[in-house]
């Protein structure tokens, strides 16, 4: 079973690299249409089990030429009691395995929810649960180090 162990961040906690690109089924239509197909980035994503789903900061979202999808309503300690809606996009997600020969985790289509405050604390995004969920996480605290793997 492949996996990545990192570190914990004194500051940030459970903090892994990633790739993220135009999700498959987009990648497939502008390579149909003889368009060009954007260059994935790499994001530092804070891995959340609070968040239900996956967010990215929408500077990624937009040096990808992406355009939103869909609406999704969320719930955050900041919104209270009060739901808001934001900006729903597809794309596709990989974190590299530990070690060279492991697979890296792959998701080709995922829709993701477009967040704002998450640069500004060192990251662009959150690996929520609909990621975590295909995933066996595991935080050694006294090893000060965490373990996923899919």
């Amino acid at each position: 079973m492949p996996y990545f162990n990192l570190q914990l961040t004194p500051n940030q906690g459970l903090v892994a690299n990633a790739i993220i690109a135009v999700s498959h089924a987009r990648r497939v239509a502008l390579t149909a249409l003889q368009q060009p197909v954007p260059n994935a980035i790499s994001v530092r994503l804070l891995v959340d089990t609070g968040a239900s789903h996956t967010c990215i900061d929408p500077s990624v979202l937009q040096s990808l030429g992406l355009t939103p999808t869909g609406i999704a309503t969320v719930n955050t300690p900041t919104t209270g009691t009060q739901p808001q809606n934001q900006d729903q996009y597809d794309i596709s997600l990989l974190i590299p395995g530990s070690h060279p020969t492991h697979f890296p985790l792959v998701v080709p289509n995922i829709p993701v929810i477009c967040a704002q405050f998450l640069q500004a604390q060192g990251f662009h995004g959150l690996l929520g649960r609909d990621v975590l969920s295909r995933c066996i996480l595991i935080y050694n605290g006294p090893a000060g180090m965490f373990t996923v793997a899919y």
